[in-house]
């Protein structure tokens, strides 16, 4: 299988993060696609992904899946280990719910702020932009990081007591936050606490 990506970003490290939790990065073709040049808005890739963004997992038969949620759900259910996404229906729902959370209140979030309040990725790219919307998403994103923080307080991980998709993405969405300049408040002590703890797991830490 092939994933197409750019090296980096924080969307494409949840996908290399989740096949690195499943000791499956050496199964993946990896093909970078010039995103500042603008080569995922060309026909030839949204031919592939019409969403016209990284990361895109094509398989060896040609079928591309695309979003990382779902990207993330192939590759727990193709690879052996530790599971990303819940064995239960409890497990699995409270998983992608808390994932949800952290991908429209903060990954997300911190994008808009960044593409619509900042220089963002530079005129060629950003074509469109609205400031104000991009200021109200920068307060989601700290709303969200307090709400993260109390679920902190009482579980060790996003979705309970073990690791899972929903950290993979809120410990992208901080990523993104350092890169955008949006500072997690200091008296968040158990979000703090939290990436610290995953930022040592070795499929982050290298």
């Amino acid at each position: 299988m092939k994933v197409y990506d750019i090296e980096g970003f924080p969307n494409p490290a949840r996908v290399r993060i989740a096949l690195a939790e499943k000791n499956a990065s050496q199964h993946v073709e990896f093909i970078a696609v010039d995103v500042m040049a603008g080569e995922h808005r060309s026909d030839a890739f949204k031919a592939k992904n019409p969403d016209a963004a990284v990361p895109c997992l094509e398989l060896d038969d040609g079928f591309c899946i695309s979003q990382c949620t779902a990207i993330t759900e192939y590759i727990d259910g193709t690879f052996d280990g530790p599971s990303l996404t819940g064995k239960t229906a409890r497990e699995r729902a409270q998983i992608s719910m808390m994932n949800r959370r952290a991908e429209s209140g903060l990954l997300d979030a911190v994008g808009a702020y960044f593409h619509h309040a900042t220089p963002g990725l530079g005129p060629d790219l950003e074509t469109y932009q609205n400031a104000e919307w991009g200021q109200r998403q920068k307060g989601k994103a700290l709303e969200t990081m307090a709400y993260l923080d109390g679920v902190l307080a009482r579980n060790d991980y996003m979705a309970g007591e073990t690791f899972s998709m929903a950290d993979i993405t809120a410990f992208a969405g901080l990523i993104f936050a350092d890169f955008a300049k949006i500072e997690v408040p200091s008296d968040l002590i158990h979000l703090s606490a939290w990436r610290t703890k995953v930022a040592a797991r070795p499929s982050i830490a290298g």
